[in-house]
């Protein structure tokens, strides 16, 4: 009897595993899916025409499905706006991401009302003094902006909820829309092309990691199979040769 108990025991543990097992492994492939799926998106939108200033004072607010839509701007900086988003790292090296307001040209090529965040790039940090600033060129008068719909920066953890002066952990849209005091869209720029205003450039690309994914659902069924084998054989041949 208490054989028999042992066996249902051992039997609904290794069918918990095994279900287990297959269950996690399909969800790491609708995973890989929903990853395929994003980066294809991605690539769609990075092929649609550039969108000039009406594309871009044309979107809704709450559109963000514009998101890595290429543009191609017009308009002047406001430069004493610009911030320096400290703790960014690009190719291993930790410094600022530079922030800077573009104020957009109107229909008649006069300033209007519409600004947009563009993160120029990335620039060193000199960290002997924090506060000194990296040398960025910010030319004067009209400029065009060429990069691709963003999101804002990512937020980093900070201990201050409420940051001001050019060097900054985070930017907190809402405050910085009252420090401008136009029209600040909801989405930013990211701009692209050869730097040569003492900023770098090398923005991370779009990485689904599909392929770990994969990894790590063939890992499941793997284990899945080893535990159902396992069971078959401690409980099902083994006894078997044994009697024989």
């Amino acid at each position: 009897m208490q054989r028999r108990q042992s066996f249902w025991i051992i039997s609904v543990a290794a069918a918990l595993l095994v279900a287990v097992g297959v269950r996690l492994g399909f969800w790491q492939l609708d995973r890989a899916a929903q990853k395929i799926a994003y980066a294809e998106a991605v690539a769609d939108q990075a092929a649609q025409p550039a969108l000039d200033n009406r594309g871009v004072r044309a979107l809704k607010h709450d559109q963000m499905d514009a998101t890595h839509r290429p543009v191609h701007l017009t308009g002047q900086w406001l430069s004493r706006h610009t911030v320096y988003l400290d703790n960014r790292q690009m190719g291993g090296k930790v410094g600022y991401y530079v922030i800077a307001p573009l104020q957009l040209t109107g229909p008649d090529g006069q300033p209007s009302n519409q600004v947009i965040a563009v993160q120029r790039g990335w620039a060193p940090r000199d960290f002997l003094n924090r506060e000194q600033l990296p040398p960025v060129t910010t030319p004067a008068g009209l400029v065009e902006v060429t990069g691709r719909l963003a999101p804002p920066p990512s937020q980093l953890y900070s201990w201050v909820e409420a940051e001001t002066g050019p060097v900054r952990q985070n930017l907190d849209w809402d405050r910085y829309r009252e420090e401008i005091g136009l029209t600040l869209q909801p989405y930013s720029v990211v701009e692209l092309g050869e730097p040569g205003d003492g900023l770098r450039r090398e923005w991370p690309q779009v990485d689904a990691k599909i392929h770990t994914h994969y990894g790590y659902a063939a890992q499941w069924f793997a284990l899945s199979l080893l535990i159902a084998g396992l069971y078959i054989w401690f409980q099902w041949i083994a006894p078997y040769r044994v009697k024989k």
